[in-house]
């Protein structure tokens, strides 16, 4: 059994990786389908985009598919920058820009250290159904100024409490125990390793019934 990675974001990729690491299913991602474009992502919420995604990617390969949408959420901003943290201030604003318009708008409100949240909502498709969905949260807060330069995206702003740090000041494997997306697809390998299991016995079931029927 093989299970497609939908993403195209190299550093996503690197951590679902290592959180379905010995996983009995061969992962695979979309360099094998350099062909099959994004899909827009017109949801409003990180579950419509999801789903959304799982559905389109199946369709296009074939494959058994997971795809994931997360971002930000900003209590002070009404939850902003939400399923928009990826083109907030723009496709082509880098990172270090966006901390820079999160942190003049918190300001403008005297919301500075704003209680906030990492978001990961996943689903897994094939054959335009989907078998299986679920949402990780992370929750924080907005530190006064970015620190550190593990991780990727907000990691250097998000200020997780427990830890006395921020997530892009954490290792790898601190932030995989409590992230967004380590809950999400922690709860995902049960059922990936059971749905796997019985792909298995039901391939042996008719792998005998074609040796009866020859006999």
């Amino acid at each position: 059994m093989r299970l497609l990675i939908a993403t195209t974001n190299r550093n996503k990729v690197r951590e679902i990786r290592q959180l379905l690491d010995s996983i009995p299913i061969e992962l695979i991602t979309l360099e094998a389908w350099p062909a099959v474009s994004a899909p827009e992502e017109t949801g409003r919420t990180f579950e419509e985009n999801a789903r959304a995604k799982a559905l389109y990617y199946a369709a296009a390969t074939g494959e058994l598919t997971v795809a994931e949408d997360s971002g930000l959420e900003i209590d002070a901003l009404g939850g902003a920058p939400g399923v928009e943290s990826a083109r907030y201030g723009g496709e082509q604003t880098k990172y270090p820009a966006k901390f820079e318009l999160i942190d003049r708008a918190l300001r403008a409100k005297g919301a500075a250290g704003s209680s906030a949240r990492f978001v990961c909502a996943l689903a897994l498709a094939i054959d335009g159904r989907i078998l299986f969905e679920t949402r990780g949260t992370v929750e924080g807060q907005i530190a006064p100024q970015p620190k550190g330069s593990n991780g990727f995206g907000y990691d250097p702003i998000f200020f997780y409490p427990p830890y006395g740090r921020t997530l892009g000041e954490a290792t790898d494997a601190e932030k995989s125990a409590v992230s967004h997306r380590g809950n999400a697809f922690r709860a995902l390998r049960p059922f990936l390793e059971a749905f796997e299991s019985e792909h298995r016995v039901s391939q042996r079931r008719n792998s005998s019934s074609g040796r009866d029927q020859k006999a």
